[in-house]
């Protein structure tokens, strides 16, 4: 069976982004949607409007988000508009909260899922026929590290679809997050049902993603933090893959292959919640491989 491609790249910066992803070779077509990370308000580490802006004019995309379901400034459509304004986005974009209004749609998961019966996602995710996931690579308070997989899952779901996951499917309405942070399911279970989510997105647009790494300011915190850790590991590149699982993988083992002291304290992250867990249930649902072949240019 042939590796998964990975292409990489040292130097960090947008020209760097628009060459990984060119080398992937898959022209993206159709409406497509450009998943990134709007930034949490006081998240120094998250990669800015500007930084994107070559890749996302070259699929001519639209930049899309959706609301959160905690606590900031992120949790309703009045608040997220009005932070994706100050931070920038809508200077350089087009950008739909695929979330605004309701009510949510749902999409099937992998079979051999085991705790979520759907993946909830915002309405307008229809209206897409392909997605450019464009992810800050770092650890995460939760699910130990953020990537791909993250964005596929996390990133995609509507504020009732964080809950669901979250949940691991016991609950499945936005307004149902006050009871799901009092009672969180095992961890593993989490992390499975964030690979099912995943999953369901990936499948969803039948091959037409593109999926792009971006391993710089890597704190041990999300970019859903407003009180962040400072980055402990210096940058290592940029990477692009069409296999969400295997430019998650590779990331991993670029960090492990760091000779930077930081590495340590990014690892005990990812090794204290078991965020490999992820990536292994990823595969095991056929999403991708972990498999891969790391194409340095």
């Amino acid at each position: 069976m042939e590796k998964s491609r990975v292409y990489f790249k040292r130097e960090i910066s947008p020209e760097a982004v628009l060459s990984v992803y060119r080398a992937t070779g898959k022209k993206l077509t159709g409406r497509i949607a450009v998943k990134v990370h709007s930034g949490e308000e006081g998240n120094q580490n998250f990669l800015h409007p500007p930084f994107w802006r070559p890749v996302v004019e070259e699929v001519g995309g639209r930049v899309v988000e959706c609301n959160t379901a905690y606590g900031g400034a992120r949790n309703t459509t009045a608040k997220h508009l009005k932070l994706l304004r100050v931070h920038g986005w809508n200077d350089f974009f087009d950008v739909d909260l695929m979330d605004a209004e309701g009510p949510d749609d749902r999409i099937a998961v992998p079979a051999g899922a085991v705790h979520l019966q759907y993946d909830i996602v915002g309405k307008n995710l229809k209206n897409y026929d392909g997605m450019l996931v464009l992810s800050h690579f770092k650890g995460h308070p939760m699910g130990g590290f953020g990537g791909a997989l993250k964005q596929l899952s996390i990133g995609c779901a509507s504020a009732a679809g964080k809950v669901n996951i979250h949940s691991a499917g016991r609950y499945q309405k936005a307004e149902e997050q006050d009871v799901m942070w009092g009672d969180l399911p095992p961890q593993n279970d989490f992390l499975q049902s964030m690979a099912e989510a995943a999953g369901a997105v990936h499948a969803h647009f039948g091959g037409n993603t593109v999926y792009v790494n971006v391993m710089a300011n890597m704190s041990v915190d999300c970019d859903c933090c407003a009180v962040a850790e400072d980055p402990c590991m210096k940058d290592i590149g940029v990477l692009a893959s069409l296999d969400p699982v295997a430019i998650d993988r590779a990331c991993l083992d670029l960090v492990r292959a760091s000779s930077d002291p930081g590495k340590a304290h990014f690892m005990e992250r990812v090794t204290s919640r078991n965020g490999e867990l992820t990536v292994e249930a990823a595969e095991k649902l056929g999403v991708g491989s972990r498999e891969y072949e790391l194409i340095e240019l």
